[in-house]
């Protein structure tokens, strides 16, 4: 069931059940270009709706369907080093070779679901459902930037050194947020992403 909610004097908040919701009704209503919004910003089983005060609420449609839309983006590819502090255990609470884990985790088509914890984290969608784990029981106080990483139904990189409860597969020297460039973030929402080895 679809809630759209009054979140302040220019914005709506519409809360959805299911992320495919939220990506499907996200995708359609930047593709519409919709009259007096500003900014579409996704979450979990949120859309935030931005305007100038011009907009109406009663233009958000949203699309029937179920199936996530998938974006006609180039994809960008990562380059990572399967090398991570927690490959052995999730390869082992997986019943998996760490070469298993390594073959499924890079041979999958990612789409940046939303974005969130800090500037540049990407939410992927798409990980395999044999590794999708629960996040660590216990969060690592510091987690080295540009670590690559799973939990639950997502992947993502770390875009800086931070706290992070994720379990971690690899590296990259890929730059996830750079304030110099048009948008700052290397994966906005809707982007496809894959892994590659190196």
């Amino acid at each position: 069931m679809v809630k759209v909610l009054p979140y302040g004097p220019l914005a709506v908040l519409v809360e959805f059940d299911t992320l495919a919701e939220v990506m499907n009704a996200s995708d359609a209503w930047r593709e519409a270009a919709l009259p007096g919004v500003v900014d579409i910003v996704t979450a979990a089983r949120t859309v935030l709706v931005v305007h100038d005060g011009t907009f109406d609420s009663g233009h958000l449609v949203v699309p029937k369907s179920t199936v996530v839309h998938v974006p006609t983006s180039e994809t960008v590819v990562i380059d990572v080093v399967y090398d991570g502090a927690d490959l052995g255990h999730v390869a082992e609470a997986c019943g998996l070779r760490a070469r298993d884990v390594l073959e499924l985790h890079s041979g999958a088509q990612y789409t940046v679901a939303f974005c969130g914890f800090m500037p540049g984290f990407a939410y992927l969608v798409g990980l395999p459902p044999v590794l999708q784990l629960p996040r660590r029981s216990t969060p690592r106080t510091r987690v080295q930037q540009g670590s690559v990483a799973i939990a639950a139904e997502f992947t993502g990189v770390y875009p800086r050194d931070s706290p992070g409860g994720w379990h971690l597969l690899g590296r990259t020297d890929a730059v996830l947020w750079d304030d110099s460039c048009t948008p700052p973030a290397l994966l906005p929402p809707g982007t496809r992403v894959r892994f590659r080895p190196t």
